[in-house]
């Protein structure tokens, strides 16, 4: 854990290693090993008293080897120098106010730096910084990676939107919901050019979800379109519309293209099987298709290609394997907190 990680609260978090547990768990650990010594002299087997630890095997298996004097704690007993009294008394509260209250505005994270130096204020304590990963790991704290969200974002906005849209939105039954997302992946192999993607998530209550999508190749020659036109975006549409064979539903932001006249006289020409929802500006955690994309980017994390025919073979067979893996397509719309069911009209 080093000085510039992002600390966060969570529900679920355990004790740092390497001497990062308080004195009564270090005492509770010595006498269980202490426990297992005892069972060792009457001649107990190692997966005996494993069992009856509730422990693995192996850690039993080097208690056995090391004898009783090994078992015992080495060192005195650590003791907090800061007290539980202390941390729910002020610097929990103090912490949870953030560090914009402490004067610092760059960003609204905590750091292991910050907290250290926060102690100091506080209390007049001296930790280091391994020290202060321990304190926040023990009071339930753990490392976060920060979400980042745009100033602009209207939350009222957003709030309304997915209190009286979404519901009417997904009031029809037998109506997909997909949802659209603009090319977020640009990945460089030798040379010029890039591949861009828009992906197209079909839900609806009940059934099998679907993903469609679509690659454009930027090779980086003169006069070459960059990334999709709204043509492109109808013919997505229309694709989609013709696999599933029902009205759509199509939901998506507020890309440029996305807002063009000329989809919108498209949409227009073809109310009868179809309807286009924008979603509120700035709010990608609405849109589960930010999801097939996140874990296209963890998929390609180790990958390292040579050219752009080999990065388009990659992004390809990853897209296909997310295609057949429906758990992950729903989870995808899980995560937005969005749900299909429709509630009982009285």
């Amino acid at each position: 854990m080093t000085d510039r990680v992002r600390c966060g609260t969570t529900g679920a978090c355990g004790t740092g290693k390497g001497g990062g547990y308080t004195p009564a768990e270090q005492e509770r650990r010595e006498r269980v090993r202490l426990q297992a010594a005892e069972w060792f002299e009457a001649g107990e087997s190692t997966r005996t008293v494993a069992a009856r630890l509730r422990v693995h095997e192996r850690p039993v298996t080097r208690w056995r080897e090391g004898g009783r004097p090994a078992l015992l704690s080495k060192g005195p007993v650590s003791r907090e120098k800061l007290s539980a009294a202390q941390w729910a008394a002020r610097l929990d509260a103090e912490l949870r106010r953030g560090p914009l209250a402490w004067g610092y505005a760059e960003d609204q994270c905590w750091t292991l730096g910050r907290v250290k130096t926060l102690i100091g204020r506080l209390f007049h304590i001296g930790y280091t910084i391994e020290g202060v990963g321990k304190l926040l790991h023990r009071h339930g704290w753990s490392v976060q990676v920060p979400a980042r969200r745009a100033i602009e974002r209207d939350e009222e906005a957003i709030a309304l939107w997915k209190a009286e849209v979404w519901p009417a939105v997904k009031e029809p039954r037998r109506t997909w919901a997909p949802v659209s997302a603009r090319p977020v992946v640009t990945v460089r192999g030798r040379g010029s050019g890039r591949v861009n993607m828009a992906g197209v998530l079909a839900f609806r209550d009940g059934e099998r979800p679907h993903l469609f999508y679509r690659l454009h190749i930027y090779h980086g020659r003169k006069g070459e379109p960059k990334t999709f036109s709204w043509r492109d975006y109808r013919d997505l549409i229309v694709a989609t519309h013709h696999h599933l064979g029902a009205p759509l539903v199509w939901c998506w932001d507020n890309l440029n293209v996305h807002l063009a006249g000329q989809l919108a006289g498209f949409a227009a020409e073809n109310a009868d099987w179809l309807r286009i929802v924008q979603l509120p500006a700035y709010a990608p955690e609405l849109n589960p298709a930010e999801g097939v994309w996140s874990l296209l980017r963890r998929a390609l994390a180790n990958f390292a290609v040579t050219d752009l025919p080999g990065l388009v073979r990659i992004v390809k067979r990853k897209l296909k394997e997310i295609q057949y893996r429906p758990d992950l397509l729903t989870g995808c719309l899980t995560q937005t907190g969005l749900t299909l069911d429709t509630p009982a009209k009285p």
